[in-house]
């Protein structure tokens, strides 16, 4: 036996059973399987020992030690690694985990990866916050950089902090961004995904003016004389990027398959893609058909505001985008997605609230956000959609928003009895308790992104004077809905934030992680265990993409979908669980990632930084950034 892996093998053995894995046999119980050697004799194609094995069974048996990966890409065995070792042939590789975990890879439940991918082929402003000379000065090097698209290409810059004007009330208006020195459009994308900032050229050119109606589900922020100020919000950014040329397509899909690369070094063998559209279909397909798609898709079908009014029309829209690309190996159909309000924070305050925002000095105002859908609008959707097989996956930032959405599913409910079809409220920020319990009653699966709860700027500054101490105390219920019944999941929303599952996990725990700026955010009534935790981003998110019968536990049977770890994160300091890395990613037996394999040149090869390109930073952003680099994420120190 040798504890170093072996590529030749592992490859060779995983390839025999590369199609089969998808589609897994019967489970068996692990105690089972690990103790049936002479009934059910087969050769592993690998064996890792020597481990902390977290199976994802509730069980008070033995813990785990070891575990065999069959040659038809599924789990064979988990057990000791006495009884596992039963299962091992003349040709078995073996692994020693030197004591760490191995579970099951990560599942996330909400992410964008395909516009992780394209944030990468335009610069990057990095989170981050500055005063407008600074920003200016990063543009303007964005801006000499590409000197050669002028006078008429468009420059974007990705990750713009929309709260992240200085000195804090700065507004964005395209006055600053024409006093650049060019003549190009210019459209800063927010890294919340709902707001965007122009210029006064990329406004001509979309022919936005005072007399523009705002579009559904989106917001044109005008000045007291009607005029557009520059910063559009959430539907209404698809008025300027309509006139934005997309990116090469052999550049895309390489960087597409750089992030699925990077996602499967931090563990994630399985996404829910929360915002697909015909055209990221067509990617998805490309990146199939080329051997590059790495992890399991199930992709959230996005249907538009007006969509929502029209439930027949929805389905039939997403059926036909489901007959064309159902022979997509990779793809899991069977869930659309829906807007129901915008974000909370200052200055957006988009998201819908039952009561209203609270200006600066704790006065009540006359906001309430915005709803996209009625509570009997998204119940007609819910009720068609359900009675179809459809799972819906709604973004719910607000309690008004979340309550609509727990509405409709009720209303579905009622019409269709129990269908079992999961139906899903995504990101959870503010949560009435009256509704805590409805989860569980409707079987509504809690996605949350717990990397958020935290204090920072946007939990603090940009939110805690506007809602007050008492709903302030509110946010992100996990415990809350957990001590209800609630089927908790978890998601990154990635590129929203940078990727780090692992932080994503120990924030979930402790409230704090490792970019807290102000400490923990109410850990002692909402913070998770760590058991929890790390369910809820497996076991709980395969449940909710309604893969659990494939991948999300280390059961006999299912798909070889696991990690292996270079700690034991059950048992190290919860803040330590941050720094965690994946020494090796299975998908289906086959390997993903192996931070010790080597590439052509013989460089021992590294696990991918989960940050912008570098080429996609300037020099000038080093200048101004200065000791905020620890807390935005860009990766320098």
């Amino acid at each position: 036996m040798t504890s170093q892996l072996s590529r030749r093998q592992l490859v060779a053995a995983a390839s025999l059973g590369a199609a089969a894995a998808l589609v897994p046999a019967g489970p068996a119980t692990a105690s089972t399987a690990a103790t049936a050697g002479t009934r059910t004799r087969r050769s592993a194609a690998l064996v890792v020992h020597n481990a902390r094995v977290l199976t994802g069974a509730r069980t008070s048996g033995r813990p785990a030690d070891a575990v065999a990966v069959g040659r038809d890409g599924r789990v064979l065995a988990t057990g000791t690694s006495s009884a596992v070792r039963r299962f091992a042939g003349r040709d078995t590789d073996y692994v020693d985990a030197r004591g760490a975990t191995v579970m099951s890879g990560i599942v996330d439940g909400h992410a964008h990866p395909l516009g992780a991918a394209e944030r990468t082929l335009n610069p990057s402003l990095q989170h981050a916050s500055f005063t407008v000379p600074q920003l200016q000065e990063i543009l303007g090097g964005f801006l000499a950089e590409s000197a050669a698209e002028e006078p008429d290409g468009w420059l974007l810059a990705e990750d713009w902090n929309p709260i992240g004007l200085l000195p804090t009330g700065t507004v964005p208006h395209h006055s600053l961004l024409d006093a650049l020195p060019t003549r190009r459009p210019v459209a800063l994308i927010g890294n919340d995904g709902h707001n965007m900032w122009v210029n006064r050229r990329a406004l001509d050119i979309a022919g936005i003016t005072a007399a523009t109606p705002d579009p559904p589900g989106g917001e044109i922020v005008r000045a007291a004389d009607g005029t557009p100020t520059g910063l559009l919000k959430d539907d209404a950014q698809g008025l300027v990027r309509r006139h934005i040329p997309g990116p090469d397509e052999a550049r895309l899909l390489a960087a597409c398959a750089r992030t699925l690369q990077q996602a499967a070094a931090m563990g994630i063998t399985s996404f829910l893609d929360a915002l697909v559209t015909p055209s990221s279909l067509d990617t998805y397909a490309a990146l199939s058909r080329s051997g590059r798609l790495l992890q399991r898709i199930a992709p959230a079908l996005r249907l538009e505001t007006e969509q929502v009014k029209n439930p027949t029309e929805a389905l039939a829209y997403v059926r036909e985008l489901r007959a064309r690309h159902r022979e997509v190996a990779g793809l899991h159909f069977g869930v659309a997605k829906v807007f129901l309000d915008g974000v909370i924070e200052y200055p957006a305050q988009t998201a819908a609230l039952l009561r209203p925002y609270l200006d600066e000095q704790g006065r009540p105002t006359d906001n309430r956000g915005d709803l996209y859908a009625t509570s009997a609008e998204f119940g007609r959707l819910a009720t068609v959609f359900d009675r179809a097989g459809w799972q819906l996956h709604a973004h719910a930032i607000g309690d008004r928003a979340v309550r609509t959405a727990l509405d409709g599913y009720e209303t579905a409910l009622r019409a269709n009895g129990r269908r079992g079809n999961r139906h899903t409220v995504a990101h959870l920020q503010l949560v009435h308790p009256d509704d805590h319990a409805r989860f569980r009653r409707l079987d509504v699966v809690a996605c949350m992104q717990l990397q958020w709860a935290t204090r920072n700027t946007w939990t603090m500054e940009a939110l805690a004077p506007y809602l007050g101490p008492d709903r302030h105390r509110l946010l992100y219920p996990a415990r809350s809905l957990e001590r209800r019944g609630a089927a908790l999941a978890g998601g990154s929303d990635w590129p929203v934030d940078p990727l780090n599952s692992w932080n994503q996990i120990r924030t979930a725990v402790d409230r704090e992680g490792a970019d807290s700026e102000q400490g923990a955010l109410y850990p002692e009534r909402e913070a998770l265990s760590r058991a929890s935790a790390l369910r809820m981003h497996t076991a709980g998110s395969a449940h909710q993409l309604r893969l659990d019968r494939l991948t999300g536990s280390l059961t006999p049977g299912l798909a070889a979908d696991l990690v292996v770890l270079d700690r034991d994160v059950t048992r190290v300091p919860v803040r330590e669980i941050s720094d965690t890395r994946v020494r090796l990613t299975l998908i289906g037996g086959q390997r993903a990632y192996d931070a010790d394999a080597t590439d052509t040149t013989g460089a021992t090869a590294t696990r991918t930084a989960a940050v912008p390109a570098a080429e996609n930073r300037t020099a000038s952003l080093t200048t101004v950034h200065g000791s905020r680099h620890r807390h935005c994420g860009c990766g320098r120190a």
